[in-house]
């Protein structure tokens, strides 16, 4: 083979196998891998049933919810207690704490629509293990084993005086202030009281007596 040739064909040798060499390393290097996503939400404990108007206004007007009020529902669904809070009886927040990312959606649709600025926010949480000590009025509407399973952590955590509104369901043995009937619906009122209270002592006994096997 001529020497020229020789040449050649050694350099073009040379040039594939650094090529090939190359791709190899290529198609061998480990790409850095998405963060894992978040640990899912369980499924909802309950089927959404929207609170009526008049409900509504019921369990806002018995909590006496005013300026100066934070408000948390437990539950908010499509957000309508929350935003009604804001725009009818003026409390200075209100938050909806819903474990459904379907109804976090709608609410934010409503929320965009009510137009009431900053002051509503709604939180995809378990209500379980959400922070909703700062408030001041809390509104339910679940069912009778899953209030009195939130009972122990509402007396451990809310402030005495906090008002609490239940829309059809009690909380077991503690026995509400007051009872009112709205269109065949009933709605319960509380008002935490201060430890080391009679009535303190009641709502522990009501708690620990219906809240431990209930999920």
């Amino acid at each position: 083979m001529p020497l020229a040739k020789a040449l050649q064909w050694l350099i073009t040798s040379l040039f594939l196998m650094t090529a090939w060499a190359s791709a190899g390393a290529q198609s061998t290097q480990v790409l850095p891998t998405a963060p894992a996503p978040a640990k899912p939400l369980r499924s909802p404990d309950v089927i959404y049933v929207p609170t009526p108007p008049e409900v509504v206004d019921a369990t806002l007007k018995v909590a006496d919810a005013r300026r100066g009020d934070v408000l948390y529902d437990l539950g908010s669904g499509d957000g309508r207690i929350p935003i009604t809070a804001v725009q009818k009886y003026n409390v200075t927040r209100a938050t909806g704490i819903e474990i459904n990312p379907e109804r976090i959606a709608e609410a934010q649709q409503n929320l965009t629509k009510a137009g009431v600025g900053d002051r509503v926010q709604f939180r995809n949480e378990d209500l379980f293990e959400a922070d909703f000590s700062d408030a001041t009025v809390i509104t339910l509407y679940l069912l009778p084993a899953l209030n009195v399973k939130l009972l122990p952590k509402m007396l451990r955590e809310l402030k005495p005086g906090t008002r609490i509104v239940s829309h059809a369901f009690a909380m077991g043995d503690w026995k509400p202030e007051q009872t009112l009937e709205v269109g065949g619906r009933s709605v319960y009122f509380w008002t935490i009281p201060a430890k080391g209270t009679a009535a303190h002592a009641a709502a522990s006994a009501a708690a620990g007596a219906g809240g431990l096997g209930s999920n």
